[in-house]
């Protein structure tokens, strides 16, 4: 039975918020490649089925980690609630990638880790965040996006929304799964703005040479097949995987119940690793 050790650690940052993150690892292996998931919006690394994906694949021969970005709205102390709004309101992408460097950069240098092949896993916005990690970042193999989007700018308020929260200096999202108003200060555009071309998934997709696995289901409401087909396009050595009836978690609920993944998660856990495997034999 394969047998996995499992680490919580506090990493810190440039901010007076910290990185939570989680490692498995296989301690059969000497030294394996390292897969790095991203949560997405309103999302948190124990969200879920998220940690059960994870373990099996660290049993499939991976160290694997799984984080909370720095300003995702949990805390350390409280890492699956939302207890900072005000962190979150001011989460930026630019501080996203700057949480995902810093994790990249920790956890490469463990003495466990194959730093020749590190793979990053984003869900949802986290898959965006990984396109363009993948390309800014020469550590980086490869990556997979489940259920990723291909676009920030167009999920900015539009029109006379965007005027009322440039007015305002704030705008409130409604998390549907706990009723708490969740705020987005006006920063969040200014420094969108300033990074654009940086921040384009676009431009990093169309300029990547890596392979990226590209996962959708047909009934995800929140990131259609479209956006995937987009990015299939758009990234030159990429895998376009469809998961017909899937919805944008993978039939993933939270609180997970009970020890095995929703059949459609097991399905993309199972691309995935596959995925990677060829991948690292290249």
């Amino acid at each position: 039975m394969t047998q996995l050790h499992h680490k919580t650690t506090v990493i810190p940052t440039d901010t007076t918020a910290a990185i939570l993150a989680d490692c498995y690892q296989n301690t059969s292996q000497e030294k394996s490649p390292l897969i790095i998931f991203c949560h997405g919006y309103k999302g948190f690394k124990d969200w879920g089925a998220w940690d059960l994906a994870m373990q099996t694949m660290a049993k499939a021969g991976f160290a694997v980690v799984k984080f909370n970005f720095s300003h995702n709205g949990t805390t350390v102390d409280h890492p699956t609630e939302f207890t900072d709004l005000d962190a979150f309101g001011r989460n930026t992408y630019t501080q996203e990638q700057r949480d995902l460097t810093t994790v990249i950069d920790y956890y490469s240098s463990q003495p466990f880790v194959d730093e020749t092949k590190i793979f990053l896993i984003g869900h949802s916005r986290g898959g965006g965040a990984v396109i363009l990690q993948t390309y800014y970042n020469d550590k980086v193999t490869g990556a997979i996006s489940w259920a990723g989007v291909a676009d920030f700018k167009k999920r900015f308020p539009q029109r006379d929304n965007f005027e009322q929260w440039k007015k305002e200096g704030v705008f409130y999202s409604m998390n549907g799964r706990t009723k708490q108003q969740m705020p987005h200060y006006f920063t969040f555009w200014t420094d969108f703005e300033a990074n654009e071309q940086a921040l384009t998934i676009q431009y990093a997709a169309q300029n990547l040479r890596k392979p990226v696995l590209i996962i959708n289901g047909t009934a995800d409401q929140a990131v259609s097949v479209k956006e995937a087909e987009l990015l299939h396009l758009w990234i030159k050595e990429s895998d376009l995987f469809i998961v017909e009836g899937a919805d944008h978690v993978f039939g993933a609920r939270h609180p997970q119940e009970g020890n095995h993944l929703p059949n459609d998660l097991a399905l993309v856990v199972q691309e995935t690793i596959a995925f990677i495997q060829r991948n690292i034999l290249l």
